[in-house]
């Protein structure tokens, strides 16, 4: 006998979806041709960098975001408002801090109107579920960061969603901890005690997605869409050491990384985007100097080196990221290898290392670039910082402009290409030659 129509559609279903924020007269495309399911029974995971738009997806398909374009049903049901559905935990904690546990759990419940009685059995269910039995009455100060993040957990399930929505929801919590939490999580999920049908979640964390999700969804920005899609086809529990988990994890870190590969040295100009993310040249140092140092000599597996020096895949990208656009190192497979331009600049000492960066930077960053040009041929060499947020403005989002330019000034003045003042928000050159 076939199966009945229900139980072949999926649970969630995302179809042709925009959106976009609207600044002044214009706006910035953040999501673009999303199409996603997700079906009954099943963790789903969204993965991707800052700026890629998970968890603008997210809110759109709990209905506190109207997209632009394309729709969401959830069970078959448009989402037109906030979707009774679904239930969110987020990052931050979020609980009212003049409620208790209790209180704090039952909020959502008397919010409904469901009556006293009933909603206190419920929250007393959830509190046990999730481990808190015994703090009911316990204020949110008076708990630690993972017990906090319990309450979350019970504000989320005694509203017995359909779906389960997660923003980042170890981010906030210790290494330690997050591990507890995960484990407890999955137990539940395993045993079919959770009230819930699916579970959807974003996360920054590699590991953690292949830990937890049953697919896994890459989303890559400008404007975000779903780059990949990745099954975990491992039994749960999950082994680190299972080398299925090291080849998929090798995997999401390749596919990541190769769009970052083909911005190879040497292809300065408008071939390279003009974004870049906030990172110190100190930092960038201090990422070469472990890759030069044994037990890597030059070039390690991303996933290794992340584990080993504790970044996530938010952390350690950009770094690796800004190494490669300065032709210190190169991206591909998810690995990293260091080039002879990066191990003579590991292995020089401040002033040599220095006058490297400013070669590098001129040469490989256009922007850099600009800014020192416009500095040498104007007479005062000086020029006011607004000159150059403009332009960036044409290509970028204020706020992607403003992190791009920090980000150049911040090199540029370590590599002496240039100086900045602060207060008086102009360029100049100490030394023009």
């Amino acid at each position: 006998m076939d199966a009945p129509l229900s139980a072949l559609a999926p649970l969630v279903q995302v179809e042709g979806l925009r959106h976009a924020y609207r600044q002044g007269d214009g706006g910035t495309l953040t999501l673009d041709g999303i199409d996603l399911t997700l079906r009954d029974n099943e963790i789903v995971g969204l993965l991707g960098r800052s700026g890629s738009g998970k968890s603008t997806l997210l809110r759109v398909i709990a209905g506190l975001l109207r997209p632009t374009a394309g729709f969401v049903t959830i069970d078959g049901e448009a989402v037109r408002g906030p979707a009774s559905q679904v239930a969110m935990v987020f990052q931050t904690f979020a609980l009212f801090p003049w409620l208790t546990v209790l209180g704090n759990v039952e909020i959502g419940l008397e919010a409904q109107g469901m009556p006293a009685e009933e909603r206190h059995k419920r929250a007393i269910a959830a509190i046990d579920l999730i481990g808190l039995d015994g703090y009911e009455n316990a204020y949110p100060k008076e708990l630690s960061g993972g017990m906090r993040q319990r309450v979350g957990f019970a504000r989320a399930l005694v509203m017995r969603p359909k779906v389960l929505l997660m923003d980042e929801p170890f981010s906030a919590c210790d290494v330690l901890t997050a591990e507890t939490l995960r484990t407890d999580l999955l137990d539940l999920w395993s045993e079919g005690r959770m009230p819930i049908r699916s579970i959807l979640m974003v996360t920054h964390n590699i590991e953690e997605a292949v830990l937890m999700c049953d697919r896994i969804l890459l989303l890559a920005d400008s404007p975000g869409h779903i780059a990949a899609e990745f099954a975990v086809d491992m039994p749960r529990p999950r082994n680190r050491l299972d080398p299925r988990f090291t080849a998929l994890l090798d995997s999401i870190y390749a596919a990541m990384t190769a769009r970052v590969g083909k911005r190879a040295p040497g292809m300065a100009g408008k071939a390279l985007p003009p974004q870049l993310s906030h990172v110190s040249a100190n930092t960038l140092a201090g990422l070469l100097e472990a890759l030069v140092s044994a037990p890597y000599n030059g070039k390690a597996d991303l996933p290794q080196i992340a584990g080993a020096l504790q970044l996530e895949v938010d952390e350690l990208l950009p770094i690796a990221e800004g190494l490669q656009l300065l032709g210190y190192a190169e991206l591909a497979e998810g690995d990293i290898t260091v080039t002879d331009a990066g191990r003579h600049f590991a292995d020089s000492d401040l002033e040599a290392r220095k006058r490297s960066f400013a070669e590098q930077l001129r040469r490989y960053v256009p922007l850099a670039a600009h800014i020192r040009r416009v500095l040498d041929e104007r007479p005062g060499h000086r020029a006011p910082r607004v000159r150059f947020e403009t332009e960036l403005e044409d290509q970028l989002s204020e706020e992607d402009a403003a992190e791009t330019l920090q980000t150049v000034i911040s090199w540029g003045r370590f590599g002496e290409v240039f100086s900045y003042d602060d207060q008086a928000e102009v360029f100049s050159l100490d030394n023009p030659t």
